[in-house]
């Protein structure tokens, strides 16, 4: 059973930290391109962060770099995201999203239920 499990939001003041954790099985992670995206209700979902299957690349949307960093763990089937000096405007559901790096004939993606961030004094 295919499954990602998103871990770690809250509330938090401007300015604070969170890290938020995925937890994947059912698949072989180590062969997965892995993003976090964020959505806050009535707009679309956004590519926050990025990164290949290996760890070797990441990348990032303009408004969180230098803020967040995105990690994994391929031994413990985790990727993370790291969110440091958030603002009120990071707020919103945070999903996890496994996409195969060499899909071949077939792609495969998965999503997460997601994690409510909310920044807010």
């Amino acid at each position: 059973q295919v499954q990602l499990v998103e871990s770690g939001g809250g509330l938090v003041q401007p300015g604070g930290s969170l890290r938020l954790s995925c937890a994947a099985s059912g698949f072989t992670f180590s062969a997965y391109n892995m993003r976090w995206y964020r959505q806050v209700s009535g707009k679309e979902r956004e590519l926050v962060a990025s990164i290949t299957s290996t760890g070797g690349t990441t990348s990032y949307v303009d408004s969180v770099k230098g803020r967040f960093t995105i990690s994994r763990d391929n031994a413990k089937n985790t990727v993370y995201l790291q969110m440091n000096s958030l603002k009120p405007e990071d707020t919103a559901v945070y999903t996890c999203n496994a996409v195969r790096a060499n899909p071949g004939w077939v792609q495969l993606a998965y999503w997460g239920q997601g994690t409510q961030v909310t920044v807010s004094s």
